[in-house]
């Protein structure tokens, strides 16, 4: 690295927080422990669980690189869910979310708030902008019910319910609003439930229950987080905020 790479890259580790360093410890350390008690030999799942829940740190702290992981994460999950039949979590991140995925990755390199830190730009949406994402979810959620239910699709009603929480949680990642944390935490509970009714038949799933519990917790903190990203870019000094829009 050069002297001013260098920097960039000292100055990104140094902005996080050490209870931040200290939530992606432990949940890296939970998805370990919880993948090799199991007896799971599938390292495809614990690499792709862990490059899940470095993400969502990431995009607490909104950061751009977070998005591309969570791209690969969507990868992962759709062929994880495709082994268990769960079609509408297959069709769900392969056809949804990793899209918007990049979708998401292209309006958020559009809209950088220029700080100490490069991170995406806080949103603030009006009545319309949720009446209008709420409308498209009822009916994305309608059409795959029908989907789902024509392809056989365990646990329909669950299944549904996540295609529910998932088109809402992305929508308002897309429009970078701090609630899409709520949406993804969640689905995160839905999520375990379905694989809780997964582990029932094969014991191999219960990673994937502590790999989404810990999602659960991260997506709590990323709403935290965002809230206080919000409140920080809203008060900062003119001379970045005009920085922000020279680049937006």
């Amino acid at each position: 690295f050069k002297g001013g790479n260098m920097n960039k890259v000292t100055r990104f580790f140094r902005s996080f927080t050490p209870f931040e360093y200290l939530l992606w410890g432990c949940s890296v350390l939970a998805i370990i422990l919880s993948f090799f008690l199991c007896g799971n030999t599938d390292y495809l799942n614990l690499a792709g669980s862990l490059v899940g829940a470095t993400s969502l740190i990431l995009i607490a702290r909104g950061r751009i690189s977070g998005q591309i992981l969570g791209i690969f994460f969507a990868a992962f999950y759709g062929y994880v869910s495709f082994t268990f039949h769960y079609y509408g979590e297959m069709i769900t991140y392969l056809g949804m979310t990793a899209p918007m995925g990049i979708a998401t990755l292209v309006n958020w390199l559009k809209n950088p708030y220029h700080g100490e830190v490069r991170e995406v730009k806080v949103n603030t949406l009006k009545c319309r902008d949720y009446l209008l994402i709420a409308l498209a979810t009822a009916v994305v959620t309608v059409a795959f019910y029908f989907i789902l239910d024509a392809l056989g699709t365990n646990n329909l009603i669950m299944s549904t319910v996540s295609v529910l929480t998932s088109f809402a949680a992305v929508s308002l990642t897309l429009r970078r609003s701090p609630y899409y944390a709520l949406c993804y935490a969640l689905n995160d509970i839905v999520l375990i439930v379905l694989w809780s009714l997964a582990a029932m038949e094969n014991s191999e799933y219960i990673a994937l229950i502590v790999c989404f519990s810990v999602f659960l917790v991260n997506d709590i903190y990323g709403l935290y987080s965002w809230s206080k990203m919000r409140k920080r870019q809203k008060n900062a000094p003119c001379s970045d905020c005009e920085t922000s829009a020279n680049h937006s």
